[in-house]
């Protein structure tokens, strides 16, 4: 991949990365994270403790979730870095552009990808 073409994914990756960050604080309240802030939202007392258990639950996938997005955003900073940014990691082919701007993130070419879900019975990665 030509060296303006990957400063424009890096450019998109890094633009990512921030406003995925600052989505985080927002939606913490600052730094506090989710799973600290919900029993400050009901009073323990109110005996809706099956809330307060499913909000924590839903807290802890969304925090699981950012994470595991925040890394795919550096992994793939870091194959921009490398040189093998927009490679299948399955095949070696080169992912289309297009499918790139779609995803900065993705791994895999749309083949490859197909194959990978069929695989896992259908269940799509976050790092399509």
């Amino acid at each position: 991949m030509s060296a303006p073409i990957s400063d424009t994914f890096a450019q998109q990756l890094r633009q990512m990365r921030t406003d995925l960050i600052a989505q985080i604080r927002a939606q913490r309240g600052g730094q506090l994270g989710r799973a600290e802030a919900a029993p400050d939202r009901h009073d323990d007392q109110s005996g809706d403790r099956a809330q307060l258990g499913a909000e924590r639950d839903l807290a802890m996938l969304l925090d699981e979730r950012e994470t595991a997005e925040l890394n795919a955003i550096d992994a793939a900073l870091q194959r921009i870095a490398s040189g093998d940014y927009g490679l299948c990691q399955a095949c070696g082919v080169a992912i289309p552009t297009a499918r790139l701007h779609a995803n900065p993130i993705a791994l895999r070419c749309v083949n490859c990808q197909s194959q990978q879900e069929a695989a896992q019975g259908g269940v799509a990665h976050p790092t399509l």
